[in-house]
């Protein structure tokens, strides 16, 4: 339900991008600042998703459905329960994006972005994850940015999470009506 001002009684924040943005890492950033609860999109993932990305073959839509499908009904949980979230969710075409947000107004996107080589040398050189770097170049070809009509912004993910963190509350801030200033963690 929506407050009088028109804007959703709760908020989610999905940060998008490809892997290697640095999404996870901003994410964390943003909870500790904000105090809402915390989804990290790779953990909805089914094992079969998993083993396929980590030998190296991108996934197709008929495996990222069930998994968009599960993050969506989280957010949908979190949204009827009155709790404001962070998740991570690589988001990566429009439709994906549509899926997340139909029948959610809490979704606003943040599209933490970056030079591809830059993001290259952070997937080469994270350890504890999944996702080879051989699969950067499928996500890119597939990355949709984000439209004029979808709720969210782009921000740039070249420095340090908090400054990242920092952009992206403020341009939710703006197009949400919010002081987020004065959120703290409960």
């Amino acid at each position: 339900m929506a407050e009088r001002t028109g804007r959703p009684r709760t908020t989610t924040v999905v940060v998008m991008g490809v892997s290697g943005s640095g999404k996870s890492t901003v994410a964390a950033e943003l909870v500790a600042r904000l105090g809402w609860e915390f989804a990290e999109g790779d953990e909805f993932h089914p094992a079969e998703n998993v083993a396929k990305m980590h030998a190296g073959h991108p996934l197709d839509d008929g495996d990222r459905w069930p998994w968009l499908r599960r993050l969506a009904a989280w957010i949908g949980e979190h949204e009827a329960a009155g709790r404001s979230a962070v998740v991570t969710c690589s988001a990566l075409k429009r439709s994906y994006r549509d899926l997340l947000r139909d029948g959610h107004p809490s979704v606003w996107f943040a599209h933490v972005a970056a030079d591809p080589e830059l993001i290259r040398n952070r997937v080469e050189h994270r350890s504890g994850h999944f996702m080879p770097a051989s699969l950067l170049a499928s996500q890119l070809a597939l990355l949709e940015p984000l439209a004029p009509d979808e709720p969210g912004a782009v921000v740039s993910g070249v420095a340090p999470a908090g400054e990242v963190a920092a952009d992206i509350l403020a341009a939710l801030g703006t197009e949400r009506d919010l002081d987020l200033s004065t959120e703290a963690p409960s």
